[in-house]
């Protein structure tokens, strides 16, 4: 056992059981995505989990208690809904505010971006800034949508992108992010998400 294991053992994040996360009890409760349409802009849309109570017990513990153990334990089997894209393609992240990531210490995003990457055995780079906002987190459905989030892309501008980010509600990040990319140059978007909301649910 790695001394990194005996100083910071790792626990589960649904439960807080001492293992692997997500543990065993909480894997069985999570349940397959909803398929649904892309946002506009988005090629394709691929999400592992329903968020539902058991994904956003995930979700948020990676969030604001640092939880990184779930982002190891879930970015394979969400890399596995990526579709074929050849070795051009280029994965990247919807970056959280400067704001949020500062007070975090990190942006969850670009971890399970980095995870994702890694397992797919593709580059993975920083193409997109944030553009000061509002927060979509515990917005309205029509809220989110009014007040989408902007980015703008950041060269050189690969052919095929894949976005990955947390959480997708309305669509409104990943479209936006799609948007900046088309923008500065790239020609296909392919989102990759953890969770995705169903239909008729307007909050996170």
């Amino acid at each position: 056992m790695a001394v990194v294991d005996l100083l910071l053992p790792s626990r589960c994040a649904g439960c807080r059981a001492p293992g692997p996360s997500p543990c065993r009890g909480c894997a069985s409760r999570l349940t397959a995505a909803p398929v649904l349409a892309p946002p506009p802009g988005v090629d394709s849309l691929a999400a592992l989990l329903r968020y539902d109570d058991a994904a956003r017990a995930l979700v948020t513990a990676v969030k604001y208690r640092n939880a990184r153990a779930s982002v190891a334990g879930l970015a394979p089997a969400a890399a596995c809904l990526v579709p074929d894209l050849g070795h051009g393609a280029v994965v990247t992240w919807a970056p959280t505010t400067p704001e949020r990531a500062r007070h975090r210490g990190f942006d969850q995003a670009e971890l399970l971006a980095r995870a994702v990457a890694a397992h797919l055995g593709l580059p993975v780079a920083r193409l997109l800034e944030r553009r000061p906002g509002p927060h979509q987190t515990g917005r309205h459905a029509a809220e989110r949508l009014g007040s989408a989030p902007s980015f703008v892309a950041r060269p050189p501008a690969p052919a095929t992108v894949v976005v990955v980010d947390d959480v997708c509600t309305t669509g409104a990040t990943l479209g936006a992010a799609a948007s900046a990319l088309r923008a500065g140059g790239t020609s296909a978007v392919h989102a990759l998400v953890l969770a995705r909301t169903p239909a008729g649910r307007g909050r996170r």
